[in-house]
């Protein structure tokens, strides 16, 4: 784990930044943080994924990795499930490998505050989470219907210059 001190003021974090900044929540899930939680100390794990199908099997295996080492093992199983809806989103809409100006790689955080962990994904795309309604032959289209199912919230929020982060919180 590395911690890295931000000098940039919040809400103004770009996918040139080191991510996550110390101290950094989703704003839209502030609400869940108990008294002194936000001013306790928090753990964060970062992980880069590479543009192949086997970086969702890599980031499900960090994932159980640093919530073992942060003795929050029984969140293991859905926060699995979380990543690989998320990575797998990332990874298949979120790259613009067209587009050299793009070539940003995918950062996957895990950054915990008490019980309560937030699982978020950088990309450089533009595209929008949208919980869409499959129809029954459609062979996919339900991934963000397990992350809200098993979170207790989650958003995301356009980064500047370009790009995007998409996250969810776990208990």
């Amino acid at each position: 784990m590395i911690y890295v001190q931000s000098t940039t003021a919040p809400g103004l974090w770009t996918t040139f930044d080191w991510w996550p900044p110390v101290g950094w929540w989703p704003e839209a899930a502030r609400d869940l943080l108990g008294p002194g939680q936000y001013a306790s100390p928090c753990a964060s794990a970062t992980f880069v994924l590479p543009p192949t199908a086997s970086s969702v099997h890599s980031a499900r295996s960090y994932t159980t990795g640093a919530l073992t080492g942060w003795g929050l093992g029984e969140l293991v199983e859905n926060m699995e499930l979380v990543v690989s809806e998320l990575a797998t989103n990332a990874l298949r809409h979120g790259l613009r490998l067209a587009e050299p100006r793009c070539e940003r790689p995918v950062h996957m955080s895990l950054v915990r505050r008490g019980p309560l962990v937030t699982c978020a994904f950088t990309d450089p795309g533009s595209s929008v989470p949208v919980l869409r309604y499959p129809g029954p032959l459609d062979a996919g289209g339900l991934g963000l219907h397990i992350v809200e199912s098993l979170s207790h919230r989650w958003g995301w929020s356009a980064l500047a210059p370009y790009g995007k982060i998409v996250w969810a919180v776990l208990s």
